[in-house]
């Protein structure tokens, strides 16, 4: 499963604390420096649902990045006690590895969430784009402030010299850099856009970073026409998928936008868009599947919702027996409907049985995850039980769907891409860089290239916190700005 190449870095020069340490593994020294780092930090400040200013009890990217972490080592642990080749100890999946993986997964997503990648890729339409995980790659390899390459002995730490970036972000380990790989894809560096129009986010990596994914293949021994997606990294995105769709909807249950009963009385509109989404799902990742288990109608939505809240619907058999000795034909369901509407409400307010029902799904959704084994072990992938995938792609459409599409949740997104673009226009401005903080103003300047210099800025702009991003919007546009000596 691994080997002395997986190790490789980009600056290979070893600190003296590696030698004094050989206790620790690359991967877990890597662990160390992704904990470590300010990227990591302002997940903190980054919205995962609901906005960081409405409550401190809703999740953030943080929290969520811990807890896609938490999930993605239980399904590695139980992948290496399940499964006949990775049970062998020289076959393990490292776990390090893949915690590390699933922690840094959401680093490259910007203020504002999508709303904001979307604003960013508006603006680098014509300089390469912008996408989340190649953002996050590019954190890891190039934005963090730990380590450049040796250029030569006196300039060791010149991010740029004579126009050549020599920014080696945290150095990580290739074999890491391998696990965040979402999309082996480059992604197209001028896209279309005019007018009012959106240019479309392609998911991959940066013609930047292009060169590094070459060094990644060769280091791991794989031609570069082989795409590129390792287990640990098919494991964080299944995990991911899975925190997404429960934690979220847990969130929804507290901040009362959803129940149970909302859920299965919502719109037809709604019922519909859902079940397209996950019949083109079950379509894309189960091609081999019989058609019978890929038929996905409006009735099957129901049938996922009547399975996942099989306790919210259900009555006790007895009861159900008398209620129907009634002489009135309508009390029955009244009082049915009056049980499980009770049952509903249960779940969105009381939080022993919010936890319950989370810790449920995520536990069987851990417990159903397999291998599909490749030739190439370390590039294997796992995939759910398509019975459990149909519940876990309706639980979170069903949340895209009914909040993210909402207009309360459409107002906010308004805004903050109409914040991203207009900072981005100030800073693309003649004297634009000079309002970065000094150590982009450097890069900045020291880079040639024009859309090199439109990268940095848009890596500026991305590194920034929600909160941050109003702050600085606020200086530069409003009515009251921030104090001179608020440091930027």
């Amino acid at each position: 499963m691994y080997g002395p190449a997986d190790n490789a870095r980009v600056n290979p020069t070893p600190s003296e604390s590696e030698a004094a340490e050989p206790y620790r593994t690359p991967w877990r020294r890597d662990y160390a420096r992704l904990l470590h780092s300010a990227a990591f930090r302002r997940l903190q400040g980054k919205t995962q649902l609901y906005p960081n200013q409405e409550s401190d009890f809703f999740r953030n990217r943080l929290t969520h990045s811990l807890e896609v972490a938490q999930i993605a080592k239980s399904i590695a642990i139980q992948i290496n006690n399940t499964h006949t080749y990775f049970k062998k100890k020289e076959n393990n999946i490292d776990t390090d590895l893949v915690e590390t993986a699933a922690l840094a997964h959401d680093l490259g997503h910007p203020p504002f969430g999508h709303n904001g990648e979307e604003a960013l890729n508006d603006c680098m339409c014509r300089a390469g784009g912008f996408e989340g995980n190649a953002q996050t790659l590019r954190i890891l390899s190039k934005l963090e402030k730990r380590d450049t390459i040796q250029v030569r002995e006196k300039d060791v730490y010149d991010s740029v010299l004579d126009g050549i970036d020599n920014r080696a972000g945290l150095n990580l380990t290739y074999r890491t850099l391998a696990a965040v790989l979402k999309y082996d894809n480059l992604i197209p560096h001028h896209t279309q856009a005019s007018g009012d129009a959106h240019a479309t986010i392609t998911k991959g990596y940066y013609f930047t970073e292009a060169p590094l994914i070459a060094k990644i293949k060769q280091s791991l021994g794989i031609s570069p026409e082989q795409k590129l997606r390792t287990i640990e990294c098919s494991i964080m995105d299944i995990a991911d998928d899975i925190a997404y769709s429960t934690y979220d909807l847990e969130d929804s249950f507290k901040a009362g936008f959803l129940t149970p009963m909302i859920m299965w009385s919502a719109d037809e509109a709604v019922i519909g868009k859902v079940a397209a989404k996950v019949k083109e799902r079950l379509e894309r990742f189960y091609p081999n599947a019989p058609e019978s288990q890929k038929r996905f109608t409006d009735v099957e939505v129901y049938k996922s919702l009547h399975a996942v809240f099989s306790e919210v619907f259900s009555t006790d058999a007895e009861e159900l027996e008398l209620l129907f000795e009634s002489e009135d034909p309508t009390w029955p369901a009244a009082v049915i409907a009056d049980r499980i509407t009770r049952a509903s409400e249960k779940i969105k307010a009381v939080g022993y049985y919010r936890t319950k029902f989370t810790s449920e799904i995520v536990g069987e959704m851990v417990r159903g995850v397999t291998v599909k084994l490749s030739d190439i072990p370390f590039l294997s992938q796992v995939q759910l039980d398509i019975e459990l995938f149909k519940k876990m792609e309706v639980l979170k459409n069903f949340s895209f769907e009914a909040l993210i599409m909402s207009p309360r949740m459409k107002v906010t997104e308004h805004r903050g891409k109409d914040i991203v673009k207009q900072i981005f226009r100030a800073l693309s401005s003649e004297y634009g860089h000079h309002l970065m903080p000094e150590d982009f103003q450097y890069t900045h300047q020291q880079l040639l290239d024009p859309e090199l210099k439109q990268r940095v800025i848009c890596d500026f702009i991305a590194g920034m916190t929600d909160r941050y991003a109003v702050n600085f919007y606020g200086r530069l546009f409003g009515t009251n700005p921030e104090s001179f000596y608020t440091p930027l």
